[in-house]
C-alpha cells in the first residue's frame, strides 16, 4: 500500500443496487480511487442476519462485484473482494465484541428498524452487526468510510471502539472518519420523498434500480410524486421536486439552480421525463457493462480472488498485531 490513506466501504448483496446507491455512494468511489487507497467489499456475511436463498445470495454476491466495475472500479487501483474470502473479518469482530459495550450497541437505530421488520428472526447477528461492521473498517486501518447520513452511527460506534482499545492497547487502530459526500448523500424515494430511496420498499415505484429496463425507468419517474404547485424549485415544502431536481443535477453534471432556471416556467409534463430520459442515459452503459460481465465468470473469479489475496494481506498484519497486543499466543 503506498502513503495514501485508506478509505473502505462495504454493499450488502441482499438486493440490488439502486439509483440512490449510485449517486449516493459509489458514483463518488470511481474519483476516490484516484485519491487514495480504496477497499471495497460486497459483505456477504452482514447479509445472512436476515434469511436469504443461498442460490439467490451468490448471484446477487457476482451481480454486485459486476455492478461495482461497471460503474467505474477499476480492480487495478481498487482492491476489490467478497466478505467471507477474508475470515479475519469475523476473528476481529470476535476481539471487538469483548471492548463494546451492551449499552453501545443497544443504542443502534439500525436494529431496532430491522428486528422491527424481521419479528420472526431478531437474531443475535442482527443485533451484533455493527461491531462486525467496525472488524470490517479497522481490519484495513481505515481512515475515511464512505457513509450515507444513517450510516454516521455505525461509523460512530467504531470510534468508540478504537478508543477504548486504544486506550488499553495504544497505536493499535487508526481512528476513522466519515466521509459524507456535499451533493447526492441521500436520494428520496419517488413515491414517498420523505424517505430514503430503498431497494426494500414495498412500492416498487419508490426506486430505481441500476439495472432497470429504460421503458421501466420512464414510467416511474412519470408516476413520481411532486405537488399541486408545478414550480420546479427547490424547497422545504416541495420534498418529490426537491429529489427529482437533485436526481437530475446529479445524473447532468448541472447545480441545482441551473436546473431550476433550465425548467422556469414549465411544468412536471416537461420536467419528469426529462428527469428520466437523464437517468437512463447515466445507467445505460452500466448495464451494459454489468450485463457482459456477468457472462465472463472466469474474470469475475479472478478479480474476487486476486482482491481476497492482497485484502487478506493487509488483514493478517492487523491480525497480528491485535493479537500480540491482547495476549494470545502465537500461531
Amino acid at each position: 500500500m503506498s502513503d495514501k490513506k485508506t478509505i473502505f466501504s462495504g454493499v450488502q448483496p441482499s438486493g440490488k443496487l439502486t439509483l440512490g446507491n449510485y449517486l449516493g455512494a459509489i458514483k463518488n468511489f470511481q474519483l476516490l480511487q484516484e485519491e487514495y487507497n480504496c477497499i471495497y467489499c460486497v459483505v456477504d456475511m452482514h447479509a445472512i442476519t436476515v434469511r436469504q436463498e443461498p442460490a439467490a445470495l451468490r448471484r446477487q454476491t457476482l451481480e454486485v462485484l459486476a455492478q461495482y466495475i461497471a460503474c467505474g472500479l477499476d480492480p487495478e487501483k481498487s482492491i476489490l473482494f467478497v466478505q467471507s474470502h477474508v475470515p479475519a473479518h469475523a476473528e476481529l469482530a470476535w476481539v471487538l465484541n469483548c471492548f463494546t459495550m451492551f449499552g453501545e450497541a443497544s443504542r443502534m437505530t439500525q436494529f431496532k428498524d430491522k428486528s422491527a421488520k424481521h419479528t420472526d428472526n431478531v437474531n443475535v447477528g442482527l443485533f451484533d452487526y455493527p461491531v462486525l461492521m467496525a472488524a470490517d473498517i479497522l481490519l484495513y486501518q481505515t481512515d475515511m468510510v464512505p457513509v450515507g447520513v444513517d450510516q454516521r452511527q455505525h461509523v460512530e460506534l467504531a470510534r468508540n471502539i478504537v478508543q477504548r482499545f486504544n486506550g488499553i492497547h495504544p497505536d493499535t487502530f487508526v481512528m476513522p472518519e466519515p466521509y459524507i459526500p456535499k451533493t447526492g448523500a441521500k436520494i428520496m424515494s419517488l413515491a414517498d420523498p420523505v424517505r430514503k430511496m430503498s431497494k426494500s420498499d414495498e412500492n416498487q415505484n419508490g426506486f430505481i434500480l441500476l439495472m432497470d429496463k429504460p421503458e421501466d425507468i420512464m414510467r416511474k419517474f412519470k408516476r413520481a410524486v411532486t405537488d399541486s404547485d408545478s414550480r420546479i424549485i427547490v424547497a422545504d415544502d416541495k420534498p418529490g421536486v426537491s429529489n427529482l431536481i437533485s436526481i437530475y443535477a446529479l445524473a447532468t453534471g448541472q447545480t441545482t439552480e441551473a436546473v431550476e432556471a433550465e425548467f422556469a416556467g414549465k411544468g412536471y409534463g416537461d420536467f419528469k421525463p426529462a428527469v428520466g430520459q437523464a437517468v437512463v442515459e447515466l445507467l445505460r452503459p452500466i448495464r451494459t457493462k454489468t450485463e457482459d460481465l456477468l457472462k465472463n465468470k472466469d474474470y469475475l473469479e479472478q478479480v474476487y480472488r486476486a482482491g481476497a489475496a492482497k485484502a487478506s494481506y493487509l488483514a493478517r498484519k492487523t491480525m497480528d498485531k491485535v493479537y500480540r497486543k491482547v495476549g494470545f499466543v502465537k500461531r
